[in-house]
């Protein structure tokens, strides 16, 4: 299979210039698994992208939480796919659920962003997940398939997508979807792929959980064979991020 495990963090709409700098310099100095076994990717808001891009590791790479679905222009507030790569930022978060639920972002248009983003050289942390009543009747691969599927009608290479399934009710509640239901989802989706795209797409696609992750939950979740890593918010402000990237441990012993 060969999939390394992939732990990005989601610094949301959080931080100032001091406190981002007390993150950098404690990811900075935690001792984690090698490049090798694990790929780390953090993402700070906008406005710190260059200060944690010239500060970070070098192990360890920048995310932007979000970019326009086309070239630049009249679009007040946005921050162009061209822009980051000019920086040198080489990954995005699209499709996040709190952009698809608070600004009204469709599956179509979280398709045509992803393949902007990806038209351009980055790579592409594409979120997809359910909500708490869509899972409570039963529709959560419906759900999740048609987010799939919205990106997959504009995207036929997925080598630079890493593909992040995040419950909604899972995110910020400190509700954790169980090792098994994230397995499930997990292997569901996989099999979507064999179907919908390739059977070398299904066995090299990297599927990361997010929702509540922490350094209490995310060893047992890691041992699953379909959770290839995590997409971590509010732990990943924190000391116990380290914890989590050491999680990619279980993987390697599996």
């Amino acid at each position: 299979m060969g999939r390394k495990f992939f732990v990005g963090g989601n610094w949301k709409c959080n931080g100032t210039g001091e406190e981002v700098k007390k993150i950098v310099s404690t990811l900075n100095a935690g001792e984690v698994p090698s490049g090798d076994v694990v790929e780390v990717v953090v993402s700070p808001p906008f406005v710190f992208l260059p200060l944690v891009k010239s500060t970070l590791r070098p192990d360890f790479h920048v995310a932007a939480q979000n970019c326009w679905v086309k070239k630049g222009g009249a679009f007040t507030g946005e921050i162009s796919a061209e822009m980051l790569v000019n920086l040198g930022i080489p990954w995005v978060i699209i499709g996040h659920s709190e952009r698809r639920l608070l600004l009204n972002e469709s599956n179509e248009f979280v398709g045509e962003k992803v393949a902007y983003a990806l038209s351009k050289g980055l790579k592409v942390i594409a979120c997809v997940g359910e909500t708490l009543e869509q899972r409570e009747s039963g529709s959560t691969m419906e759900v999740v398939a048609a987010q799939t599927k919205a990106i997959a009608d504009k995207v036929s290479n997925w080598a630079n997508v890493v593909l992040a399934y995040e419950p909604v009710w899972a995110i910020g509640t400190g509700k954790v979807a169980t090792p098994a239901q994230a397995q499930e989802v997990h292997s569901e989706l996989r099999n979507w792929f064999q179907a919908n795209a390739s059977p070398e797409v299904a066995a090299t696609i990297r599927i990361i959980y997010g929702g509540s992750v922490s350094g209490a939950n995310c060893k047992e979740l890691a041992a699953k064979p379909d959770v290839d890593g995590f997409l971590v918010g509010g732990a990943s402000l924190k000391p116990e991020f380290i914890d989590i990237i050491k999680s990619a441990e279980v993987k390697k012993n599996c």
